[in-house]
């Protein structure tokens, strides 16, 4: 169920965040769908519960998961709120790399024509999954 690679220089919590947030966007994971509990997937990955729970929090404060005491973690209805508010801290998050591209003298086009590429790779991506 989730992938995380020990190699990775990637944290362990954002590769469990990112197979997760994965999970619920393609449909995977439904709304109010239960996560496994912290020392259930502690135990399935071998790794520290704390990394799960520091997980399972950054999933909460995105919007993707809401905990309740005693009951665990369950998935949250993607809402266009939730979607168009983390749209939001994704662009602003480009505005440093971007800057430094424009710095580097990196074209528009060159930039567009990378994103472009992204958008690409999505697309032939779902096209063979379906």
């Amino acid at each position: 169920m989730f992938e995380i690679d020990l190699k990775s220089r990637q944290p362990l919590y954002e590769q469990i965040v990112d197979n997760i947030k994965q999970q619920i966007i393609k449909g995977v994971l439904q709304a109010n769908e239960q996560l496994p509990s912290v020392r259930t997937l502690a135990a399935e990955l071998t790794i520290n519960p704390n990394t799960i729970q520091k997980a399972y929090r950054e999933l909460e404060r995105l919007g993707y998961v809401s905990s309740l005491p005693g009951r665990g973690s369950f998935v949250n209805e993607i809402t266009n709120q939730v979607n168009q508010e983390r749209i939001r801290v994704i662009l602003e998050s480009l505005k440093a790399p971007i800057g430094e591209l424009v710095f580097l003298e990196v074209s528009s086009d060159e930039v567009k024509a990378f994103v472009d590429g992204i958008y690409k790779e999505k697309e032939d991506g779902y096209e063979a999954e379906h």
